[in-house]
């Protein structure tokens, strides 16, 4: 497994927030991590990408544990996150943005440059390479912060809901995108709301609620499944829709 999270634990004082975790993603997949609103996914995407330390278990990436590294170490190793809401640099155009992301391997500015050439391309942003970001729309932005993390030449990456905010056109584009991404060999651990975009892209989807796994398995399965249906509508509602 290119990513494997044993046991893992997340407290906040009283508050345990991720709870005795396990999940895997294999080399090549589209994995995604799906639950309704405060059940602990950008926690726990924080907890493995080293920006929380968990209180217990292990984060191991490709047999080497990273579960006590920083952030710029794990990115080092070939795994980076990307974040919901967007922060680019925003005097800084297109390119420049991106060429930061590809700082993290190089100091040579042509050859930062050249790789963020070649990543605009691959997320279709090409045409915005001079644009300054305080000018972008918020689905550039999300092109912007997915390429930002492509520029540091991931072997695995990990995308906390590049999709909010989209339109139906906008998530149709960027499912593309993606599935392109996993075409050149990067491995895509992905949260994500938007059940048709979890459906089209993931391999198999990993459900949390209240902090705690319950259930696993391709998306058309877990979509049945009677404890997911009543993390999202309630108890009871499992029983009601068997019902008709």
């Amino acid at each position: 497994m290119m990513l494997e999270v044993k046991s893992l634990t997340k407290r906040f004082g009283g508050l345990v927030a991720v709870s005795d975790v396990d999940l895997d993603v294999a080399k090549g997949e589209i994995v995604s991590l799906i639950g309704p609103n405060g059940a602990g996914k950008t926690t726990l995407f924080a907890s493995i990408a080293g920006f929380l330390k968990p209180d217990e278990g292990e984060v191991i990436l490709n047999g080497t544990s990273i579960t006590k590294l920083k952030p710029h170490k794990i990115c080092k190793q070939g795994m980076v996150r990307t974040f919901q809401i967007t922060q680019p640099f925003a005097t800084l155009n297109t390119l420049e943005n991106i060429m930061i992301g590809a700082y993290a391997n190089t100091s040579n500015k042509p050859l930062a440059k050249s790789n963020a050439e070649r990543v605009a391309e691959i997320v279709g942003m090409t045409s915005l390479l001079y644009q300054t970001a305080d000018g972008l729309t918020v689905a550039a932005r999300k092109r912007l912060e997915l390429a930002r993390a492509l520029a540091t030449d991931p072997q695995l990456l990990l995308l906390d809901e590049v999709m909010a905010g989209l339109n139906p056109t906008e998530i149709d584009e960027i499912v593309d995108v993606i599935k392109g991404i996993r075409d050149t060999g990067i491995t895509i651990f992905l949260i994500e709301h938007v059940m048709k975009a979890v459906v089209n892209l993931s391999d198999r989807t990993y459900v949390l609620n209240d902090g705690k796994l319950i259930a696993h398995g391709t998306p058309n399965s877990i979509a049945s499944d009677p404890a997911v249906i009543e993390a999202y509508l309630g108890h009871g509602a499992a029983k009601t829709m068997a019902r008709g």
